[in-house]
């Protein structure tokens, strides 16, 4: 599962990384420890360009009837998204990008775990395939909200965790937001495990286990 994330960088990076202009981020401030059911910066498609905004983290499917579900979507299985009802019309219609510069997976060491900081060898920006939707409650007011998709673990990961987030490549960046491309099989294509040759990890500080805590000490190597 993908639980943890950083994303460090100014908005201005972000906003140069996604080539937009405009951005709906609220009080953008960077995330050190990332968590489920906060609110994180995203990117969608509104058919024209790249839009940098917010969604809840943790999928809320515009049919629930409590938003409180979202704790339980925080992924998706690349594997079964066509076999799920919450996931299987947001794969046609509304793909995102979660932006991230690492992220955390917990490590078996013995009896304790050994929390590790993924991230590229260049330290750069990267996309984690993502899929949105918008939930209405009773008062009419609007929700988005956002879940991560999974994927077998590439042969880094696999000594780390049994998944790991999808990483979309560059270059399939603007496939995976094109709002107009209901090409399924391709799409699904590009649910792979990302090249472990351009990632590294490294431990970090267990105070990343509290999703109370969130500053740059904890991205130090421990």
């Amino acid at each position: 599962m993908c639980g943890r994330y950083t994303i460090t960088v100014t908005m201005d990076e972000l906003m140069l990384r996604y080539l937009t202009s405009e951005a709906a981020l609220v009080h953008y401030a960077p995330m050190y420890n990332a968590a489920p059911m906060q609110m994180v910066p995203a990117v969608i498609h509104d058919g024209m360009h790249n839009k940098l905004g917010q969604l809840r983290w943790g999928l809320v499917p515009s049919w629930a009837k409590d938003a409180r579900i979202g704790s339980k979507m925080i992924n998706a299985r690349a594997e079964t998204l066509l076999e799920k009802a919450s996931f299987r019309k947001l794969v046609v219609s509304r793909r995102c990008i979660i932006p991230v510069d690492s992220f955390y997976e917990w490590k078996s060491s013995g009896s304790s775990k050994q929390p590790m900081r993924i991230m590229l060898r260049d330290e750069s920006i990267f996309s984690l395939a993502g899929l949105y939707d918008i939930w209405v409650d009773t008062d009419g007011n609007k929700l988005g909200t956002c879940t991560i998709i999974t994927t077998e673990p590439n042969h880094l990961m696999a000594e780390i965790h049994d998944r790991m987030p999808v990483i979309l490549p560059r270059e399939a960046e603007a496939e995976w937001l094109d709002r107009g491309n209901r090409d399924v099989p391709a799409l699904m294509d590009l649910l792979r495990p990302f090249d472990a040759g351009l990632m590294r990890a490294y431990p970090v500080s267990p105070e990343v286990g509290n999703v109370r805590n969130n500053y740059k000490e904890l991205i130090k190597e421990a």
